[in-house]
């Protein structure tokens, strides 16, 4: 026993050590955008860049993959699925960590929209403090930290292989990914607000599982 309870808590460290850092990288990308930094160049030069049109079924595909991103969208599948992995293995455990990321993502994320207030590409103007809502992207972190939260879930909780979660945990940097660069596509955001929503959202899941593997429940032994 005493073994496992010092294994759990150099996870734990090691995990609240990778979880400091993705915040760090957070706020210098913030330091960035607030002093016009040189990652500023690169939200212009992407911007500038010529996309291709997306009309008809490629632009509606184009849409609904965006949509995976979605606060209401993620929240709703992770909420229902971890209700129902935590009815069906009796342990209240898969809920709460749902509703712990999710307070925490929109807290933090919520936060940081309201203080910079910064403008959206299709604007053609980066302005601070212009009440825009582009940063930190809230579909960069809704997609990691949702969709990732999910995946731990079912690897702890619904007793999937260690394949499967490496799977699953693939698939999501994957989807990730995709909708960050659906987002550049569409003019939606600036490539600092997905960085950044990147950072934050994959700090913040970090941070769950390290409080989850640190205090496990009697259906997390292992």
């Amino acid at each position: 026993m005493e073994q496992l309870v010092d294994q759990r808590k150099a996870q734990f460290n090691r995990a609240l050590r990778w979880s400091v850092l993705l915040f760090i990288g957070f706020l210098f990308i913030t330091a960035q955008v607030l002093r016009s930094g040189p990652l500023i160049a690169w939200d212009e030069k992407i911007n500038k860049t010529p996309r291709p049109r997306f009309d008809g079924f490629s632009g509606f595909l184009l849409r609904r993959i965006d949509d995976l991103g979605l606060r209401w969208l993620t929240a709703t599948i992770l909420l229902l699925a971890a209700a129902y992995i935590a009815y069906k293995f009796k342990t209240w455990r898969p809920l709460n960590l749902a509703v712990l990321s999710l307070l925490a993502l929109n807290l933090i994320v919520g936060s940081f929209k309201l203080l910079l207030g910064r403008t959206k590409p299709r604007l053609g103007v980066d302005l601070i403090h212009a009440g825009g809502m582009s940063y930190p992207s809230g579909h960069a972190s809704n997609a990691v930290l949702s969709w990732g939260i999910l995946a731990y879930i079912l690897y702890r909780y619904a007793k999937v292989d260690r394949y499967q979660g490496r799977l699953a945990s693939a698939a999501v940097a994957l989807l990730s990914l995709t909708i960050c660069i659906v987002s550049l596509i569409r003019h939606t955001h600036w490539f600092t607000d997905l960085l950044a929503g990147l950072f934050i959202g994959t700090s913040i899941l970090i941070a769950v599982i390290a409080v989850d593997r640190y205090v496990p429940s009697k259906s997390q032994l292992s």
